[in-house]
């Protein structure tokens, strides 16, 4: 089967066509239960050590199995998952109305906890082409990312990077660009989405927004995404700010919001 797929992809790739990198494993020909499901094995990704000291200075804490914080992104995981998979949807657009309310590191954690869960994959896909930050958050260097795929048609399995975080991809990095906007609408954009939600049953794709206030990039990528989470952080986001930017928001992807903190809760009553 992997042999049958890498003469396909290598026919793709002749004929102009990106191949996404395969997961080797052996998969079940019919839908899989809970006890047959197995987990990926990512031969072609792009592997990338990461750094514990590096994850936990940066805040990505939930790739620990007992951090504290996990519990409530486990909470916000199942929350996702009720409303996504009752309405059949498989990607999550994780936005905020301004910068610094927590947005790319809230979306790197989720990313993280969704790894966690037994029969499913995810991939995190960083959208905010002006400020990359999921790469800078999880510790690693890129120099390509989606820009590269969207503006110099790079092929995708150029791109995919894999943390060493099982059922977990990325794609992120690359150079800033002014018409972020322009390549979130674009045809090219709209394709990798829908093959991106079409490749694998098991994967939830999350992507990590621009701020809903600050461009039209996310306007565009929340037409190509089926559902949205908002995320606000705790005595800075305004709430004049979250009215405006959710209605902007197409109302029926809204999933929900995320509140954020930027301290601990007992530095917060000055313990």
């Amino acid at each position: 089967a992997v042999k049958l797929r890498q003469a396909l992809d290598k026919a793709k790739q002749s004929r102009g066509e990106d191949a996404e990198p395969r997961v080797v494993g052996i998969r079940p020909t019919r839908p899989p239960t809970d006890t047959e499901w197995v987990p990926p094995h990512y031969s072609v990704s792009n592997r990338v050590e990461l750094d514990e000291q590096t994850l936990i200075a940066n805040r990505c804490v939930c790739f620990h199995s007992d951090a504290p914080e996990l519990e409530y992104y486990k909470v916000l995981r199942t929350k996702i998952q009720h409303i996504t998979r009752a309405k059949g949807w498989k990607t999550v657009m994780v936005a905020s109305p301004k910068e610094c309310a927590g947005k790319s590191l809230t979306a790197v954690n989720l990313a993280m906890t969704f790894a966690k869960a037994f029969n499913q994959t995810v991939m995190l896909v960083d959208c905010d082409l002006r400020r990359q930050q999921v790469h800078r958050l999880l510790g690693y260097e890129s120099g390509v990312g989606l820009v590269d795929y969207l503006v110099d048609r790079r092929p995708l399995q150029e791109l995919i990077v894999w943390p060493s975080i099982g059922q977990m991809t990325v794609i992120s990095g690359g150079r800033s660009v002014a018409n972020s906007a322009e390549l979130m609408g674009s045809a090219r954009m709209r394709e990798l989405v829908a093959q991106l939600k079409s490749r694998y049953e098991d994967r939830t794709i999350l992507f990590d927004s621009a701020p809903v206030l600050e461009g039209a990039e996310a306007l565009s990528l929340a037409a190509l995404v089926d559902g949205i989470v908002v995320v606000v952080a705790e005595g800075e986001t305004g709430m004049r700010d979250v009215k405006k930017a959710v209605g902007m928001l197409p109302a029926e992807k809204l999933i929900g919001y995320a509140l954020t903190q930027n301290a601990e809760p007992a530095k917060r009553k000055g313990k």
